[in-house]
């Protein structure tokens, strides 16, 4: 089973984005605030709690008490921000995203596997 690890600083952000030519990643943007948030982080830890790609890095950011990592993420990638949303970027290019009620398991298995 494959876990998230939380991002907090943008040295964090920096260092991923940065290694996304080695290995791709799929990041979560979080709202601690929101129930639709909640709903894509329970369906998000679906996906890994199953048979999540292993050849791709989990992250979470949580948007409120990590904007200025939220906001350099959206700079970096090119996509605007949304809460919740989900982003896969490989090669520090977003291949994929979607937000909202969009965020399912389901739709994870599909892009990724």
């Amino acid at each position: 089973m494959a876990n998230w690890t939380e991002v907090t600083t943008l040295e964090q952000w920096n260092e991923i984005f940065d290694q996304s030519a080695e290995k791709p990643f799929v990041m979560l943007k979080h709202s601690t605030t929101c129930p639709v948030s909640a709903s894509a982080l329970e369906e998000f830890d679906e996906y890994l709690g199953k048979n999540p790609n292993e050849k791709v890095n989990y992250y979470l950011v949580k948007v409120i008490e990590s904007r200025p990592v939220s906001n350099k993420i959206a700079e970096d990638v090119g996509v605007k921000h949304a809460s919740p949303q989900i982003i896969y970027v490989k090669d520090k290019f977003a291949e994929w995203n979607t937000s909202h009620w969009s965020v399912t398991s389901k739709h994870i298995s599909a892009v990724l596997d």
